[in-house]
């Protein structure tokens, strides 16, 4: 976490005072399920870290499909809705299943 706040030309207050990442998420935040295949947990936080600037939330749950099979699943929130398509967009972790 260190590494990101360094890279930053103006540090963010959010990472600083370490209040960026969130246990539970807000009703107001936007979220995206998707499956979790591989331990993603800890490059896809780098990467919000280090490409995006607001407030997220992170979290393992599990979920039933289409087949009536039971997965394990990765709930990812973001307070702004902007951040959420940038993210769906640019993170190259999501393009690999």
């Amino acid at each position: 976490m260190r590494r990101a706040v360094l890279k930053l030309k103006e540090p963010n207050p959010l990472n600083l005072f370490g209040l960026r990442r969130l246990d539970l998420a807000p009703p107001h935040f936007e979220c995206i399920t998707i499956p979790l295949s591989y331990n993603l947990e800890q490059s896809i936080e780098r990467w919000i870290i280090k490409n995006l600037k607001g407030r997220f939330f992170m979290v393992k749950t599990t979920g039933v499909d289409k087949s009536d099979t039971i997965n394990v699943l990765f709930k990812i929130g973001f307070e702004d809705r902007r951040e959420l398509s940038l993210f769906t967009l640019g993170c190259p972790h999501l393009k690999y299943k």
